[in-house]
């Protein structure tokens, strides 16, 4: 039905009592009766309009009240019963069966415990043995002196924190004398531990982090540098930074190519801005319009569109996180990270969402799309279709389960594989028949939320299922989405890039940091080592990895020049 425009009529409170008050009443003027009818026709339009954009005015639903948790016992209801027209029996059975497989245990319910951490959960603390004041192993005991004691096997734990800059500075007051007859100065030696250059590879470790690892902007650390009266200014960090690129290009390059020879690339994008080329975008705007008042054509070139992609890729069981930020949609960067793959090679898995920007053209990749998308459009829908989408979200509830019981088991990925084709397999086919059959008897409108969610289920359900074909598909791309948070930390604290050149500095250090998460590794002690280390770095950049640097530190790595 199409909306046609009516008259704006302001209802205010009291105005709206009022009516209240004579429809009570029964004394409804014309006047009344127009208002109602068009308060009534913008009801409806408002609501068939929230049906067919669900997805949008669910996001502003969720800005304005805060978002709600995607679980599916909290969108369905803890005790809700599973939907009884979509299901029949044999689904009942199946669904059944899967809560509890006969080869799994189901997982346990974490225990509430006391929050507190123990000595263990701080690795990178400095730890200090405390000798007895008075006592020693063997010594009589003065409690009862006649036993011996003797040193227990766990040591008594006192953990204490102090507060710090994250940038510290020590000043060197160097001696001076003078002969009084020629002249000639002496100036004391400095320690070794004033080191040969004014800022320690530390430094720029820490800025790294603070700045590409948790978006804290360059201006916040010179306010906080300044209050603890260690001022280091915003140009200077950046000037650290960008001096240091040089000696981490050739790590990032080794993992790209890392990256290129995966068994598995995740990719997606979020909107990124960079100043310079906004200037560019609106100079060339401005001459568009000049030519075009003296009807001189111009062609528009390049997008006007910035962004940064993230690829999480895996290899060997390694995961690797790249970004690039620029013109290139999320398409066209593992495109450029492909054409370093070994020919030899057979496609890897791209996994992504349904947008066709995301494919690369030039390659062949094994599709799989993100069960997660599919998913939210059931989840933003449900308090309309509550049946309906209780009962396809209890499908992708008993398939997530599987999935995080093989993860448990450890299985491989051929296990995995044949795992969901036992368990998930005989619930995805009632559910693709059931999702024909509400199409094809016109049990939904097409037009509606549900009847777009539905229609995204079947159009793309072979690269959504794929992990029922093909062995180490995962089921959604929660992996970048997880990565992409970098880039979106950045762009909340930050707003926008400057110059192409800072957001290549930018990517260069996401992609070491994240990488460096990704494989447990330290991310401040890899990158202050790679700095100490740097000849050995320029000579083999593949064995300064974030997960084979320490056996280089430990003289345990085959490449040659290790530390």
């Amino acid at each position: 039905m199409a909306h046609k425009p009516t008259e704006v009529i302001a209802l205010d409170g009291p105005r709206f009592e009022a009516l209240l008050q004579r429809v009570e009443a029964g004394t409804l003027a014309a006047d009344d009766l127009a208002t109602i009818h068009a308060v009534l026709e913008s009801y409806f339009y408002v609501t068939q309009l929230i049906d067919r954009k669900n997805t949008s005015l669910a996001r502003l639903r969720q800005l304005l009240f805060g978002a709600k948790t995607e679980k599916t016992a909290d969108v369905i209801g803890r005790d809700t019963p599973a939907a009884t027209e979509p299901s029949s029996p044999s689904h009942t059975a199946a669904l059944e069966a899967s809560d509890s497989p006969p080869a799994v245990e189901p997982p346990q319910p974490h225990k509430p415990g006391h929050g507190r951490r123990g000595a263990q959960d701080y690795p990178g603390a400095a730890h200090r043995a405390v000798r007895h004041e008075s006592l020693q192993a063997g010594d009589a005991c003065p409690a009862c002196a006649r036993g011996t004691v003797y040193e227990r096997h766990q040591p008594g734990v006192l953990i204490r924190f102090v507060g710090q800059p994250p940038i510290q500075a020590t000043v060197y007051e160097l001696q001076k004398l003078r002969c009084q007859l020629c002249g000639q100065v002496f100036t004391a030696q400095a320690p070794p531990e004033a080191g040969a250059a004014k800022y320690d590879a530390t430094v720029g470790s820490m800025l790294a982090l603070l700045k590409y690892g948790n978006g804290f902007p360059f201006h916040r650390e010179a306010k906080l540098q300044q209050n603890l009266q260690i001022p280091l200014p915003a140009s200077t960090q950046w000037e650290l930074l960008a001096a240091l690129v040089p000696l981490f290009q050739p790590i990032l390059e080794a993992l790209i190519r890392q990256a290129a020879q995966g068994e598995l690339l995740h990719n997606d994008d979020t909107r990124m801005k960079i100043l310079s080329r906004l200037s560019l975008l609106k100079q060339q705007r401005i001459e568009r319009a000049s030519a075009a008042s003296t009807d001189e054509a111009i062609t528009p070139s390049g997008r006007q569109g910035t962004f940064t992609s993230g690829i999480v890729a895996l290899h060997a069981e390694r995961p690797i996180a790249l970004f690039f930020t620029g013109a290139r949609h999320a398409g066209e960067n593992p495109a450029e990270v492909l054409r370093r793959r070994a020919t030899d090679l057979p496609p890897p898995i791209q996994m992504c969402d349904a947008l066709s920007h995301n494919r690369p053209a030039d390659f062949a990749t094994i599709l799989a799309h993100c069960l997660a998308h599919a998913r939210r459009q059931f989840v933003d829908v449900h308090d309309r279709f509550p049946s309906e989408c209780a009962y396809v979200l209890q499908v992708f509830e008993a398939v997530y389960r599987h999935d995080a019981q093989a993860r448990e088991q450890r299985l491989s990925a051929a296990a995995r594989l044949q795992y969901h084709q036992i368990e998930s397999a005989p619930l995805l086919d009632e559910l693709r028949t059931w999702l024909k059959r509400q199409v094809e008897e016109k049990l939904v409108e097409r037009n509606s939320g549900l009847g777009a969610a539905i229609e995204y289920l079947r159009k793309h359900w072979e690269p959504l299922t794929l992990f029922l074909r093909v062995a180490g598909a995962p089921l959604d791309n929660n992996v970048v989405e997880r990565a992409l948070k970098k880039a979106i930390l950045h762009r909340k604290n930050a707003l926008f890039y400057k110059t192409q050149r800072g957001a290549d500095v930018g990517d260069l250090y996401m992609s070491l940091i994240h990488t460096c998460e990704l494989n447990g590794a330290n991310p401040f002690d890899y990158l202050t080592q790679v700095q100490r280390h740097a000849e050995q770095v320029a000579a083999a950049p593949e064995c300064w990895l974030p997960w084979n640097y320490r056996e280089q530190l430990e003289g345990k790595g085959r490449c040659p020049d290790a530390a």
